[in-house]
């Protein structure tokens, strides 16, 4: 049905959308975490967050756990250099998200306010840092990722941890951090009411326009101020995956290049900002149209990221010839085709369950319910 190269080309954009399914559905359960210690203020309020989340979050993970094999099933290359050069930075996520299961299942087992105040803070980390990682994640593949391959195809990462936190990558860490921030805002007006869905108002239009601004800045610093990647040449796109002899510029404002050559890709910025402006409108008098805004926005920064380094997939900063591609990274063709009739199988089923579940679990949580639920409730 597909040739070799549309199936690399579908399997870039299945990987996509199981990220930004990721980004868009669990994105709003880590903004929650980050917000707890500040949008409530007493433990019934805390209660009020948490169960907000709690029933869902888990199934939310599927998206991660789908994304990260796909790239190890489509993408191998991908999958052993960046995450054997990123090691630290993906053990400190891993770690951060270890908390949040912790963190629901025994936060209420005892009435210690020293024991519930330790896990609301296990929960604040559990959400803030796997925001911040993938934003800093970002940032770094838009600089180049120290790597190279040698004749037998190993690969071997030459950066630091330190050299991870450079001033733009953390730039972007922040907005991520900030996105997911107004994202877990926008779903608690949908779950709360009176001063809780009132601090969540707060919290969606302060994040909003940090948002924006953080965008705005990271755009300006990527036109003007960071060396991207550019093919000068032809690849052939039935070569085998094997990274070598690539014509690769690499100078400052390269990633501009697929805007220039394709302008529709900026809707993917300006859906980014209108999402976030949208939100500002929408308010808590359209808490679901807030919350649709705020999905639109996280799926236009993400996709802007994506589709400027298209179809580069991790650019190697030290070897740019040796960068991967979609078109040089993948799998064999009868891997790609056997995942393809999974994905088309599966993916719409994990839709139409998420779908049920949210729609069985709709409206909002009260401190009244926490009450009359004290031992069955998070």
């Amino acid at each position: 049905m597909f040739d070799y190269e549309t199936l690399r080309l579908i399997w870039w954009l299945l990987i996509a959308v199981l990220l930004l399914g990721y980004a868009i559905m669990d994105g709003f359960d880590l903004g929650v975490g980050t917000l707890l210690p500040f949008v409530a203020r007493s433990d019934d309020e805390r209660r009020v967050l948490i169960n907000a989340i709690g029933p869902t979050w888990d199934g939310n993970q599927v998206w991660l756990v789908l994304g990260l094999g796909a790239i190890f099933a489509a993408w191998p290359a991908v999958y052993a250099a960046a995450f054997s050069g990123m090691y630290a930075a993906m053990l400190l996520m891993l770690f951060a998200l270890f908390l949040r299961p912790i963190g629901f299942d025994y936060r209420s087992k005892i009435a210690s306010p020293t024991w519930r105040s330790f896990w609301d803070y296990a929960l604040f980390f559990g959400g803030m840092v796997p925001a911040v990682v993938m934003g800093i994640a970002f940032g770094n593949l838009l600089q180049g990722v120290p790597f190279h391959f040698d004749e037998n195809f190993r690969s071997f990462y030459t950066g630091t941890m330190a050299e991870l936190l450079n001033p733009f990558a953390l730039l972007a860490g922040l907005v991520s951090l900030s996105m997911l921030v107004m994202h877990g805002a926008t779903f608690l007006l949908i779950k709360t009411e009176g001063v809780l869905q009132y601090r969540a108002l707060k919290a969606s239009r302060g994040s909003a326009i940090l948002t924006v601004l953080l965008f705005a800045m990271a755009g300006i610093w990527l036109m003007t101020g960071i060396e991207g990647f550019r093919l000068a040449g032809a690849v052939n796109h039935f070569a085998g995956s094997k990274p070598f002899g690539l014509d690769v510029v690499h100078e400052t404002g390269a990633w501009m290049s697929n805007f220039r050559d394709y302008p529709w890709m900026w809707l993917a910025p300006l859906s980014g900002v209108g999402g976030a402006l949208l939100v500002l409108l929408f308010g808590d008098r359209k808490p679901g149209m807030s919350w649709i805004s705020s999905s639109v926005s996280v799926a236009g920064i993400a996709a802007t990221a994506g589709l400027s380094m298209f179809p580069f997939v991790l650019p190697s900063s030290t070897h740019p010839s040796q960068s991967l591609l979609m078109w040089n990274a993948t799998s064999s063709e009868q891997t790609l085709w056997l995942m393809f009739l999974a994905a088309i199988i599966f993916i719409p089923i994990i839709i139409a369950y998420t779908s049920w579940v949210f729609r069985v679990l709709r409206g909002k949580v009260t401190v009244e319910q926490i009450k009359e639920q004290q031992h069955t409730a998070y």
